[in-house]
Formats: structure tokens, sequence, C-alpha cells
């Protein structure tokens, strides 16, 4: 047996260390030290043989002997195993109670899954509030290197929804769900939590927490420690501070914060305008809020009309200046080392935003998607696969690695990957896109066109005109094959070039091979190399870049895009 020395709660498992109310080292009980211990003797010869030699087990229960049995053991031709039976029943009544309470409450949650808290104060302008409550908990929670928590990505796939936390557990793969409800009434705030046994449904833990709403701040810390307290984690000191590490005292500031990310989780051109709008005010009313900069820094690196890679660097380095210890800036950092074509010092930082952030799935997700176009698929396939372990209904990531698969040439698998995806999520363009890509490669143009048709219309083209273009390319491919699809998809490219619409210079490269101008593929790609576009690194490994394959220039470009020696190029 072992006691805890503060709170004098005594454990009947000999395996645990450390007390789990307060979590203070477990000394040997009085059980086996040197106080005085009360023997209870049963026999362990089968029924029927004689007993030869009692075995004896020290506890420190006294047992209280039916009425009577003194008596009994005076009486003539008293049968003593008869004093043993209700002993012994006694006895597995206890062991089984003691094992139920211990052992199980011993057990240690290693992964848990934190659903998007519902908004109960009946204003919807609040819903920033509630989403931003949940993430802000994802992000404490995953500072813990020996806890797997879900990525936002994927526990946002089920807000709204009618769901058992048993059924998440299961499709999501933790151990623990996590509800939460949020209320605020004038100037009260109220957040009310529910731990849940992802196996049987039972509820492991509650609290309702209910404080001025000028307490946000500090509200968020007290529950992080609390949840990861209840999840039964031993945490170093290191650990605890990371977690209940409050970013900033400002209210006001961790407010904007919550509406930054709230607009920025939308993605749309607007969204993200508004998302820098407040982690700028965020950053006003706390000069050192540095996940406010984090905010900043990768909505200046994926904000798709404004990308500004300096402004996405200075703020990322102020984050990392005020908290050396956050991964997610290491991340901002990566991508714009691998635009600036330094890929060697990209993955470096990619390591250590991992080190630093090792629940972080952007950070895999980024890293494997620039292994792969690298030709290192083996590696980053393995980064793949543990972002999508810590996010698995994120399409984002998802969909990129369905892009892997078509650059590692691995067409059956991606259309049947890119497919299934579909299933989850019919309405998400990339992974229409990105499966009429694969389309092509295969020579299969006719369902490209179906395809390339379908993100159109998600992207809100006129439906006319997108079934306009649809009809054209079917009717080009029907006349003259490949090389008449291909020539119409020229022809409507330079007609949007025209019209002042954006068309990417990878993409009128890609054309252009396609139609054998390798001089005016060459040009485009000179002016995607100077922009920086994403898609440059896909030179090494891209099948839209097969007819180039052997000509000087594409190692020249491949080279200069920051990739290792090309094969075959």
């Amino acid at each position: 047996m072992k006691r805890c020395p503060e709170c004098r709660r005594d454990y009947y498992d000999d395996s645990l260390l450390y007390c789990l109310d307060d979590g203070s080292t477990l000394l040997e009980g009085p059980g086996s030290g040197s106080e005085s211990q009360t023997a209870i003797l049963h026999e362990t010869a089968p029924p029927g043989e004689a007993v030869t030699k009692p075995q004896i087990h020290t506890t420190e229960q006294t047992a209280v002997l039916p009425t009577g049995v003194t008596e009994l053991q005076k009486g003539k031709g008293f049968n003593k195993r008869l004093l043993f039976v209700p002993l012994g029943i006694a006895i597995i009544i206890l062991g089984g109670f003691l094992g139920y309470r211990y052992v199980t409450q011993a057990k240690q949650i290693n992964s848990i899954a934190v659903m998007p808290f519902v908004n109960e104060s009946g204003n919807a302008d609040l819903e920033y509030l509630s989403d931003g409550v949940t993430e802000s908990l994802i992000n404490n929670l995953s500072q813990l290197t020996n806890l797997s928590v879900k990525g936002r990505s994927s526990v946002f796939q089920y807000k709204s929804k009618e769901i058992s936390p048993q059924q998440v557990a299961s499709e999501l793969k933790v151990q623990a769900v996590l509800n939460g409800r949020v209320t605020q009434r004038g100037d009260s705030l109220s957040i009310s939590l529910d731990l849940v046994d992802g196996t049987t449904g039972d509820q492991i833990w509650g609290e309702q927490y209910i404080r001025p709403a000028g307490d946000l701040a500090a509200l968020q810390s007290d529950i992080a420690r609390d949840v990861s307290q209840k999840l039964r984690t031993r945490l170093s000191g290191a650990d605890e501070s990371r977690v209940v590490k409050n970013q900033t005292q400002n209210t006001e500031a961790y407010q904007l914060y919550l509406k930054g990310r709230y607009n920025w989780n939308k993605r749309t051109d607007a969204a993200m305008k508004k998302a820098i709008e407040y982690f700028l005010q965020a950053t006003e009313k706390d000069p050192n809020y540095a996940m406010a900069f984090v905010g900043l820094a990768e909505s200046y690196l994926l904000s798709p009309l404004s990308t500004d890679e300096l402004k996405a660097t200075v703020a990322a380095r102020r984050a990392i200046e005020i908290d050396p210890l956050l991964g997610e800036p290491h991340a901002t950092l990566a991508v714009v080392l691998k635009d600036s074509h330094d890929f060697k010092g990209a993955e470096n930082e990619f390591r250590r935003a991992i080190e630093l952030a090792p629940n972080y799935p952007t950070s895999y997700h980024w890293l494997g998607e620039m292994l792969t176009q690298d030709a290192r698929f083996e590696e980053g396939f393995a980064e793949y696969q543990k972002a999508l372990e810590l996010d698995p209904l994120s399409l984002a990531i998802a969909t990129d690695y369905g892009q892997a698969l078509y650059n590692d040439k691995q067409y059956d698998h991606a259309v049947e990957y890119l497919k299934g995806l579909l299933e989850i999520d019919p309405s998400y363009v990339r992974t229409h896109s990105y499966l009429a890509q694969v389309y092509r490669a295969m020579g299969r143009y006719e369902d490209a066109i179906d395809e390339d048709h379908r993100a159109a219309i998600l992207l809100g083209t006129d439906p006319e005109e997108a079934g306009e273009v649809k009809r054209q390319l079917t009717q080009a491919l029907r006349a003259g094959g490949a090389k008449g699809y291909w020539t119409k998809k020229l022809e409507l490219a330079q007609q949007d070039l025209q019209k002042g619409r954006v068309v990417a210079a990878t993409d009128m490269a890609a054309i252009y091979a396609q139609t054998g101008n390798r001089d005016e593929a060459f040009q485009w790609l000179e002016k995607a190399l100077q922009a920086h576009e994403g898609d440059v690194p896909t030179l090494k490994v891209g099948p839209e870049w097969q007819n180039l394959r052997g000509d000087p220039r594409l190692s020249d470009l491949i080279r200069r895009a920051g990739l290792s020696a090309p094969n075959g190029s």
C-alpha cells in the first residue's frame, strides 16, 4: 500500500508513483512499514485436502467477526473453515472495489478530442468566443508531449452535429472526449465542461466555471490546467508552465485575437482581411502578445490576395522573440525559406517547429509536402501520416496527400483516395482540382473536364460560363484528341489573360509544355520562379513537366528553386 503524504489518501496499486489528486510522490503506507498489521489467514489447498500451512497477507483493515463466532469456536466439532467464508467474501468484494476505484482511476489518458464548444448565449455574434475558447484549449493541451490532441480541422467537422462521444472517439481514435458549453450574459461568463470516456460514454469529470467576462484570459489557463490534471497526466514543471501559460493578461486583446482566429479559419479573401485587422489590434492592445503575432504571420503568409512574406517573417520573428518556446512561427518561417529556395533552411525550421509543438499538425503537413516535392517520398509520406494522425479529418492535409500520390505517379491510388475524400465532403474545391490533375495524367480527359467544371462552379464561376468552357473543351477533345484538348486549353487561358484575369505562371507553363512549345513554357517558368509561386517546387516530380525532362533549362530551374539535384531532368 502507498499513501500520499499531503492529502493522506491511500492507494492499493503499488505501480502508482504519484497522487492522482495533488501529484505528490507516494510513500510506502502503514501496511508495509513498522506499524501494526493484522494478519488474514486463508487456505491455499483445494477443498477436501488437508491444510498444510496458512498463507499470510497483511492489511491495515481489521476483520470484524460475525456475532457468535467466539462461542462457536468453543463448541465441540467446530469446522474452522467456516470462519473464513464470510471473511473471504469480504476480501473479494473489497479487492474488487479497490481495483475498480484505484486501478481504473489511475489509467492515464493519452489521447483526447476537444469538441467545438457550444454557444448557448443566444447571440450568434458570440460564436467567435465559443470557437476561440475551443481552439485555445486545443493549443494549450497540444504543448504536452505525452498527449495526442486531435487538430482543429478534425473536431470542427462535428460542429452543430448531434453525435455520441463514443462515435467521435471511434472515428478519431481517442480515449476521451471533452465537451463544453459557453454562456455569456452581460458581464458574466459561464463555461461548463464534461470529460467523457470514449469507450463507455461515462463521465470522467465535469466542472462549471462562472467568472466575470473580464477574467476570460485567465480562465483559459485555469481550464487547461484542470483538464490536464483530470487526464491523469503527470506534468513536469516545464510542461505545466507551458500548458497554463497565459499569453496575455489583457482580456480585450485576447478577445480581438479570438475574433481574428474566427475569421482566419474561414479562409475567404474578405475574412482574411478582417483577421489581419483584428490581429493588428490585438498586438496594439498588448505588444507582447506572442500568439497575436503568430496569427498575423500566418495571415500574411496564407492570404490569397495579399501574401506578404516580408511582413510574415517580421511577425513570426517577433513572436519567437516574445516566446522562444512557440513552434508555430517556426513553421511560418520554414515556408518563407522554402519559397526563397532555401530547402535546407526550411527543413531545419520545420524540425524545430515539430520539436517545440509536437501536436501541431500543420508542421508535419508542410514538411511532408516539401519532402515529396523533392522526391523524398518515403520520408514525406511518413510526415503526412503523422499530420493525419493528429488531424484525421483535415481536408487540407488529406487532399495534399492525394496530390503527393499523383507526384509519385501512383495514379490509381490517388484516384481512389481523392474519390474517397469526395464522399466525406463533395464541396471541397481542391479535391476536384487535384482529381482533374490526376485524370489528365492518366489520359482520362473527359473525367478531367467534369472535375474542373465542378471545381469552377464551387468557386463561384457563373454556371453558364462554366458550362460553355466545359462544352468547348469536350468538343475539342472529341475532334482532336489530347492535342485538341490542350490547344483549346491554351486558347481559353489566353482569353482569360486578355480579360485581365489572374492565371498562374506555372499553369501557363504547364499548358505550353503539353502543346510542345518548350520555349514559351520556360519563359513562363522563369516568371513563376521570380514570383515565388507555390507550384514551382513541383518541377522536380510533377508529371505535368514530363515533356520538359532532359532539357538543361529544367535542371537549372530545379537547382535555382532550391531542390536537390534532379534525376533524369
